[in-house]
């Protein structure tokens, strides 16, 4: 049987229009905050004795609000309440959890809105309760406070560097000691870090309730242009159904790249100055349209190299795909084109050349398999010398899907983005004339 308020909440928008209009002005001031009218049941508490609330959600799906909705509630339920905020940065606990759209500040009404310290990284709640923040890369600050209730914002992303989000976590425990019931609420994208696989194993023990969902679960309250974005971006991919299904992926046992690895080499902002830019192509084998592997990666004056983009074309006759990377070198200023020539470099360079006959062509080709040319590359990953700035999905579901032994097993026939990352990355870390020169791993 539905309760009512589940019914209110799944009621046509005029419905929720109509009672609006019919309350008065303090009764109409105060609906707006009434979360139990507009949550979906998935962002309310679970009932039940559960010490650990994990909800593991798509992106814009709603953990945020759901986070500081349950924040408020206890610190108006439970006046001595002493709740810990935790998140990977203070500023992120600051931006996300206090001042963010969907933060405690914006989800209480204003008479009875906390009373926000930052010097001191407190809330003050009207009632008496009190919040302080914490970041995940101190994690010796939550040694020795005590709280009663705690909640921890994106714990896949915590910095898992010497152990800093388990410490965190496990400081975090052991403070946990005030009131009656000491109770945590984590709200998370899904990622396969150690942190994460510790709370959903410790849900076969019934004091861990594991919420999940995915970003159109909250379809109603984002923006159609987004949904159809993200779909446009991502469809298809292994991860959109993480980042947007919410799905765990764990990495496939002898995979040559990690997801965490991935992640932990993730950056995003402005670049380093470059001292080369490349553009690395793994032409189809036919010319009857298979994808085309294009990958652009610069290397910088740090003398890291980065991925920058990935133009791959799928269904690419032969003009097309070299049009694609002729436009690619254009906008990158890239100094080289590097192509595999295996399936023909007089006809790989004469495609190339007619799409722009300035492009500065350097033809490689394999004497190896596409594992094999891989491993010192993914060394180089592991020994911290490339980084992806931004997101790649298609491409790091290539990378995670090759094999120590030279299997693939992927999305696709082939891993022809992969491919080309690899000969970029050999050009411009590994080539005899490259420079850094990089011997031995």
């Amino acid at each position: 049987m539905i309760e009512p308020l589940e019914c209110f909440a799944r009621s046509e928008p005029v419905r929720i229009v109509e009672l609006a209009e019919s309350l008065d002005a303090s009764e109409r001031c105060e609906f707006d905050y009434h979360w139990h009218l507009f949550a979906r049941p998935a962002q309310l508490a679970p009932p039940g004795d559960w010490r650990v609330w994990l909800v593991m959600a798509g992106r814009g799906f709603g953990k945020t609000r759901a986070g500081a909705e349950w924040v408020r509630s206890v610190a108006e339920e439970h006046p001595d309440a002493r709740i810990a905020l935790v998140s990977a940065s203070l500023a992120e606990a600051r931006a996300v959890m206090v001042e963010g759209e969907s933060g405690i500040l914006s989800c209480t009404p204003p008479e009875r809105r906390p009373l926000f310290e930052p010097s001191l990284r407190r809330l003050r709640f009207p009632g008496g309760a009190q919040a302080q923040l914490f970041s995940a890369l101190e994690p010796e600050a939550l040694r020795g406070p005590q709280h009663s209730h705690a909640w921890c914002d994106e714990i896949g992303k915590w910095p898992v560097s010497h152990q800093r989000a388990t410490r965190c976590w496990d400081n975090l425990l052991m403070g946990l000691r005030l009131g009656k019931e000491q109770r945590i609420v984590v709200t998370t994208t899904p990622r396969p870090v150690p942190l994460v696989e510790r709370l959903l194993n410790q849900e076969a023990y019934g004091d861990t309730v594991v919420t999940r969902g995915s970003t159109h679960d909250n379809s109603a309250n984002l923006p159609r242009r987004f949904l159809a974005a993200i779909e446009a971006e991502f469809a298809g991919s292994q991860l959109a159904r993480q980042e947007i299904s919410g799905e765990l992926l764990r990495d496939i046992e002898g995979a040559l790249w990690q997801r965490a690895l991935i992640e932990a080499i993730r950056e995003s902002g402005q670049c380093p100055p470059a001292r080369r830019v490349v553009i690395a192509i793994d032409p189809p084998a036919s010319a009857e349209g298979d994808e085309c592997g294009i990958i652009v990666a610069a290397l910088g004056q740090d003398g890291i190299a980065r991925v920058l983009a990935d133009c791959s074309i799928g269904n690419a006759a032969p003009g097309r795909w070299a049009r694609a990377a002729a436009d690619a070198a254009a906008a990158w200023e890239a100094d080289r084109v590097v192509a595999e020539a295996n399936q023909g470099g007089a006809m790989v360079r004469s495609v190339l050349h007619a799409a722009d006959h300035a492009l500065p062509v350097k033809l490689v080709h394999a004497s190896r398999g596409k594992t094999a040319r891989a491993e010192p590359v993914a060394a180089l990953y592991s020994a911290g010398k490339i980084r992806h700035h931004g997101v790649f999905a298609q491409l790091e579901d290539q990378l995670c899907g090759m094999m120590l032994g030279g299997d693939y097993s992927g999305p696709g026939r082939s891993p022809d983005r992969a491919d080309a990352l690899v000969w970029a990355m050999t050009e411009l870390l590994l080539s005899r004339a490259g420079d850094p020169r990089v011997r031995q791993i």
